[in-house]
């Protein structure tokens, strides 16, 4: 059994279908998960030991939103997880310069930005910590149709191998998991003929994050994590 008993771990994303299903994980093992939010909004119940908090107004591609809601977080931070990001679809021909930049702000800026200050937050604690990036499989494996995206999560994956060497004799461990095509609702709707029963499970997905960014996981880092199931 993974134990988040006194440790603070931030989450990105985590009002989504991933980032709801990691905070869920980690609160009912006794963690604290701050979520910042765009929009805002309550922080939802959920039966555990640990407890969540929502925080509104944050822009995750913006450097100075970023900067404020790392510092605004009440305690040690011990971990950091980077669920938040955005999908698109496109024929290079059809992909134009701000279609490319978006989805690099969107899924490459936004974890380089929560990287960072994740990393100051955790250096000032001076107790090491966990960083767990979300990817994707295209980052590994090419998918056509979707060049800015596959780009952007390329970039994650390197983001995450050179931090992961640049802060490895601090006892910060730095990995990602690269999902394939999740069991969500939106997938499920986007995909109607699709065999759902390949696809991993959102929760499934979550245990394998919150391993990475518990203390328990004590020797991984660097690491590209395929949570594929069979698709």
């Amino acid at each position: 059994m993974l134990d988040f008993d006194g440790r603070v771990v931030v989450v990105t994303g985590g009002t989504g279908a991933l980032g709801a299903a990691i905070v869920k994980v980690i609160v009912e093992r006794g963690g604290t998960c701050v979520v910042p939010s765009h929009r805002g909004g309550d922080s939802p119940t959920i039966a555990g030991p640990g407890t969540v908090e929502v925080v509104g107004g944050v822009d995750l591609s913006d450097e100075r939103s970023v900067e404020a809601f790392y510092a605004g977080v009440k305690g040690q931070l011990w971990g950091s997880v980077h669920a938040a990001g955005g999908f698109a679809m496109g024929n290079l021909e059809k992909t134009g310069k701000g279609d490319f930049l978006k989805m690099m702000e969107t899924n490459a800026v936004t974890a380089f930005l929560c990287c960072r200050e994740a990393v100051k937050r955790m250096r000032a604690g001076g107790g090491g910590g966990r960083i767990v990036n979300v990817s994707s499989k295209v980052a590994l494996q090419a998918a056509g149709g979707m060049v800015a995206y596959a780009a952007s999560k390329a970039a994650v994956a390197s983001i995450t191998q050179s931090l992961a060497e640049e802060v490895a004799q601090e006892g910060i461990w730095v990995n990602a998991v690269l999902p394939s095509i999740m069991d969500t609702p939106a997938n499920r709707a986007a995909m109607p003929g699709a065999d759902f029963t390949k696809w991993p499970k959102v929760e499934e997905v979550a245990e394998t994050v919150a391993f990475l960014v518990s203390p328990e996981n004590r020797v991984t880092r660097g690491g590209l994590v395929p949570v594929y199931g069979r698709s």
